[in-house]
């Protein structure tokens, strides 16, 4: 492995102390990260450019890793492929240790192995087990005797539950320009337009504005139907619009409504209760409030309603991934439990709030916001185009 001054003179761009109490709560003697969130949270916002939007590469996958000895940050080791080393010409590096020779998963894990092994005292190491591929994971297990080989996930996560005022910017920044994007193509639809086409204007409208486009859901007149497809819009529909654009990789996760023509008083009232759910659900996010709170005022509130046999409610953490810390409630399809019910929000988390209607005769109508918590309450992000946008000109 090479070490280089550059390297060396690099300050980490993490919260060593945190980690490592993490880790130490965890029983952790040594953590491996391969994730492509995790390896850009613990190397300051680095992403391999090559293999941003792909994995695979021949026979196998491009696999970096991050390994971190616990109170040790000087022995931090990182594993990247051959074409990185454009990447350390130009400083991108703070790990003393780099190892830039390595593109498939198996010999990832061969090289993370021999600096595990060059470290004392290790009794257990930890792996984030569902983003680490089957061959790795056993070439690690294998190679370690007498040390036992956890899920390092949790720890990783809570470490990234409070955002840095960088990560707070990129997430705002995200925000709003999926909801400029949103707002175009709300101007610009028109009836005979495609449900596929309309998808497609938003990637487009994303990619425009310096976002990497992740997905599009989009509904038309009645259907419940999120598809993309050829289903075409007719005068007096409504539309839903739920994309996912990333800045820098941090997600705006947001959902607005559109109609072609003006809505009636039940559409009006529809979208209104809505509304009505998404703020209350608001108040509870502030420093100190009980994390559940989010979650049980508006199931109180759907509970209550007529709507309720036809309306979902979630809330969630959300930032280089979505559905992270804080874990508010829980959720078997998502495979997480709500580690955060009881326990208080802290500034610098950022919660994603949707309510979602499918409504059996009108239509799918749905609002999903990104609130931030905040020193003194919280600041929601990309707050505009809350009503029923108007569709065409």
């Amino acid at each position: 492995m090479a070490v280089t001054e550059s390297a060396r003179s690099k300050p980490m761009p993490f919260d060593a102390k945190q980690l490592d109490k993490l880790l130490d709560d965890a029983g952790i003697d040594v953590l491996v990260a391969t994730s492509k969130h995790n390896i850009q949270y613990l190397l300051g916002g680095y992403r391999f450019f090559f293999f941003d939007t792909m994995d695979a590469v021949a026979v196998s996958r491009y696999l970096p890793a991050l390994v971190y000895q616990k109170g040790k940050p000087e022995n931090t080791a990182y594993v990247g492929c051959a074409m990185e080393s454009y990447e350390q010409e130009l400083g991108k590096f703070w790990p003393n240790e780099l190892d830039l020779g390595a593109t498939g998963s198996l010999t990832t894990a061969e090289r993370a192995l021999g600096h595990i092994k060059k470290l004392s005292g290790v009794r257990r190491v930890g792996v984030e087990a569902g983003f680490i591929p089957a061959d790795a994971e056993g070439v690690i297990r294998k190679g370690l005797s007498n040390v036992e080989v956890v899920d390092a996930v949790f720890p990783l996560e809570r470490l990234r539950s409070r955002k840095t005022p960088q990560e707070i910017e990129y997430l705002r920044e995200a925000s709003e320009r999926v909801i400029d994007s949103m707002l175009t193509v709300f101007r610009n639809a028109a009836p005979g337009m495609t449900k596929a086409e309309l998808a497609e204007m938003l990637r487009r409208e994303e990619v425009n504005r310096g976002l990497v486009f992740d997905y599009c859901l989009i509904t038309a007149g009645t259907s419940l139907n999120r598809a993309p497809s050829e289903q075409r819009l007719e005068p007096g529909d409504i539309m839903s619009l739920d994309s996912g654009g990333n800045y820098k990789g941090y997600i705006g996760d947001l959902c607005r409504m559109g109609i072609l023509g003006k809505p009636d008083a039940e559409l009006v009232d529809l979208l209104g209760w809505i509304e009505d759910v998404q703020q209350a659900a608001r108040k509870p996010v502030k420093p100190g409030g009980r994390g559940g709170d989010v979650i049980t005022i508006a199931e109180d509130m759907l509970a209550a309603s007529p709507h309720k046999a036809y309306t979902h409610y979630m809330a969630h953490g959300m930032g280089l991934v979505t559905h992270e810390a804080p874990r508010l409630m829980n959720n078997k399809r998502m495979s997480y439990s709500g580690h955060d019910i009881e326990r208080p929000l802290e500034p610098g988390m950022v919660i994603s709030i949707e309510t979602t209607m499918a409504h059996p005769k009108r239509g799918f109508i749905k609002l999903e916001d990104t609130v931030i918590v905040t020193d003194k309450g919280h600041e929601s992000l990309g707050d505009s185009g809350r009503g029923w946008n108007k569709m065409g000109k």
